[in-house]
């Protein structure tokens, strides 16, 4: 009789609705997983800002000087630290190291986010037993980095956005301004000044091949990113970067102490001097730092002096010949290096700061000859209207 009367109240229990979500998999869950993969799949190959490195160096060289062990160190920065791919690469940083392996080593599993001056010096400082104070160097080298690069940026944002907007304004004045004139023009029925046929015939042009032309430049852009992918084009690239206009000379100058604050750095901290030499022509990104950096490596394999190699070359300045040869003389190679960075950084301010006041006249001037040109030529018929409309003068 129990079994009986407990059969239908099973029934009953089967025809109840079921609680909201039971039995239902829970999507919330597998989508923060699926994330959470993809954040380490991207993670292994994830490049990290230079401000973000800096920052990080500097907080690790500052809790290591506080006598807290390194794996303690890398758990605090993944906790405070807000970008969650560079928290999975301290996570498996950490890790390596609490199995056995060296700091030098697990970064190297990250050769995008720690660059190889960075491992190179982390290398020197296990080495050495002074990790603590050559993080502290290379935190203050990257940070002068990150300086002098938003500085160069910052100057030049205003002109870009400025050009960027008189190329929008020209096409729009080109493309939907100007047919209105022409159309208006052509009840005339008479040949329209020179300006005024130029810049309706580029209108023309504009309005029916501009696709054709965006393909164009693309095509073009395609190309020359192509060419300077290889040796050649590289070289070509590096070479008149350095010798444009304007901007050529700042470049040259960022180069020379971008490669002076390197040398500086790592021979400072303990990295023999060949590999020194082969870390700045990498950091260096130019060709001519380059083929300087494995001609002094050759020559100092013979027992040469860098200050010979830098003689030689034309890229070097003689101010930095003559001191690179007086620390060679004093013994201080490394501290005449970080005075001639120094120099360089300070002309680097001051030629950005020169171009930022001559660049807001040039472009003001620019601005009003295209814009101002436009705007005559188009008007030029009118305040000529007797003679176009061919009945007032003969």
């Amino acid at each position: 009789m129990a079994f009986m009367s407990s059969a239908p109240a099973k029934q009953q229990a089967s025809l109840r609705p079921a609680a909201p979500g039971a039995g239902r998999p829970n999507f919330a869950a597998a989508q923060a997983l699926a994330k959470q993969k993809a954040i380490e799949k991207k993670a292994k190959n994830y490049k990290l800002a230079l401000g973000d490195l800096a920052l990080f160096t500097q907080q690790l060289a500052s809790l290591l000087n506080a006598g807290l062990p390194l794996v303690q160190c890398l758990e605090a920065l993944q906790d405070q630290t807000e970008n969650p791919y560079f928290r999975v690469i301290i996570r498996d940083v950490r890790a390596d190291i609490s199995s056995g392996n060296s700091f030098s080593a697990a970064v190297k599993l990250f050769p995008k986010a720690f660059p190889t001056l960075f491992i190179s010096m982390v290398e020197a400082g296990e080495a050495s037993g002074a990790l603590a104070e050559i993080l502290s160097k290379v935190a203050g080298y990257f940070e002068s980095s990150v300086r002098l690069t938003k500085k160069v940026k910052s100057a030049m944002t205003y002109p870009i956005a400025v050009i960027g907007l008189a190329i929008a304004l020209v096409n729009v004045l080109l493309i939907f301004v100007i047919p209105v004139f022409a159309a208006m023009f052509a009840d005339f029925g008479s040949k329209l000044p020179a300006p005024t046929q130029f810049l309706i015939d580029l209108s023309n042009f504009l309005k029916h091949y501009f696709f054709v032309l965006a393909a164009g430049c693309y095509g073009l852009y395609w190309g020359i990113g192509k060419f300077v992918a290889t040796p050649k084009g590289r070289r070509v690239k590096d070479q008149f970067l350095v010798k444009a206009p304007i901007f050529g000379n700042l470049i040259h100058k960022i180069a020379l102490s971008r490669f002076c604050r390197t040398y500086a750095t790592l021979i400072r901290s303990g990295v023999p001097i060949l590999r020194t030499l082969e870390i700045v022509a990498s950091a260096s990104n130019k060709v001519q730092i380059e083929e300087a950096c494995a001609e002094i490596t050759k020559h100092v394999s013979q027992g040469g002096q860098v200050s010979e190699v830098l003689a030689a070359n034309s890229f070097f300045p003689p101010m930095m010949k003559h001191m690179v040869k007086a620390g060679e003389a004093t013994g201080n190679v490394d501290g005449m290096m970080n005075k001639i960075a120094d120099f360089y950084d300070v002309e680097c301010e001051a030629t950005v700061s020169a171009l930022t006041s001559l660049i807001e006249p040039l472009l003001i001037v620019f601005l009003g000859v295209v814009v101002g040109g436009i705007v005559m030529a188009m008007f030029l018929p009118i305040f000529q209207l007797g003679a176009v409309a061919g009945g007032l003068q003969k």
